[in-house]
């Protein structure tokens, strides 16, 4: 009798691309002597973390060069420090209500009703970009407002450093084999592990045996993470960093925030005819999905800063 590897083998097409089944974990660490099992570094996580280090690295290194804005930095260092934590704050709150308030309770209020308190158990999965980026906006507002800094300004900052942590969790998405494309015969398909292993997360690893899981039912799909890793994140950080250092947009308030927003929804609205869309979601025209419907907001955000921004003059140097 054949394996389940054996017959998922027979069953994939033969010019796919194979899984790197690269672990979702760093590394592993038995803490049990403390009475706490195992402890998971995860890609996922690191992605987050390394995603904030360099973008906290990337905007010192501009609010240092004061000639970039036009003659005034707008942060002070200390200033700096201060919002990194708020926009922290911000990507956690607004990711994960974000993800209850566009998903959950439309199509998994079910889940809501049993438990409310799944609305906090982030670690069990579920954050939406689209409220990770009102959740940083509603951060930078009320930052701005209360130290009396230019908006406009630390979201140009925030806007072109953004695309580091995007490039690297959507990196991460993949790793964990989530998130991945709609079928395809085209010579870049990939043939996900799509078993299902109770209470894992991913839901296709076990954790016991250090192993993928294959359902023997795959077929080649497109590997979209990597599409919106460099659409969503790399091409964003490259042409923002280019109009930056190469032809002074930061003297420009709200330039860059604005060309960021634009580009990460184009970059979300072509790869979403490639990513297979979440199961639980319906009731949407086959024209659309959810990610392009979230990305309008910011298509329309996007056009009035750019045109808001180049309507004036650029900042000089006093």
């Amino acid at each position: 009798m054949l394996d389940m590897m054996s017959f998922a083998a027979i069953v994939m097409p033969a010019a796919a691309l194979t899984f790197p089944d690269v672990s979702p974990a760093l590394l592993s660490i038995d803490l049990g002597f403390l009475g706490l099992g195992q402890f998971h570094l995860r890609w996922y996580a690191l992605g987050y973390m390394a995603g904030i280090g360099l973008a906290w690295w990337y905007a010192t290194a501009m609010v240092k060069r004061p000639a970039l804005f036009g003659g005034t930095s707008p942060l002070t260092k200390d200033q700096l420090d201060d919002i990194m934590f708020w926009i922290i704050v911000g990507i956690i709150l607004g990711g994960r209500f974000g993800y209850v308030l566009f998903y959950m309770v439309p199509y998994q209020f079910d889940v809501i009703a049993n438990d409310p308190l799944t609305i906090f158990k982030i670690w069990d999965g579920g954050m939406a970009f689209h409220g990770g980026i009102l959740g940083v906006t509603i951060a930078l507002c009320l930052f701005a407002y209360l130290k009396k800094v230019s908006l406009y300004s630390i979201g140009d900052i925030a806007g072109v450093v953004a695309p580091i942590g995007i490039g690297l969790v959507r990196l991460a998405n993949f790793v964990n084999a989530e998130l991945y494309g709609r079928h395809t015969d085209a010579p870049v398909g990939m043939v996900f592990p799509e078993g299902y292993v109770p209470g894992s997360t991913p839901p296709a690893y076990n954790w016991a045996t250090g192993e993928w899981v294959y359902s023997g039912l795959e077929t080649a799909r497109h590997p979209s993470q990597i599409y919106e890793s460099v659409l969503e994140g790399w091409v964003p950080l490259i042409v923002l960093s280019i109009l930056i250092w190469r032809f002074g947009a930061l003297k420009r308030p709200g330039l860059v925030a604005g060309l960021f927003l634009l580009m990460y929804a184009t970059g979300r609205t072509i790869v979403e005819n490639f990513r297979m869309p979440d199961s639980f979601v319906d009731g949407l025209p086959d024209w659309i999905t959810m990610g392009q419907l979230l990305s309008i907001p910011m298509w329309i955000g996007g056009i009035w800063l750019v045109w808001n921004a180049l309507k004036k003059p650029a900042a000089k140097a006093d």
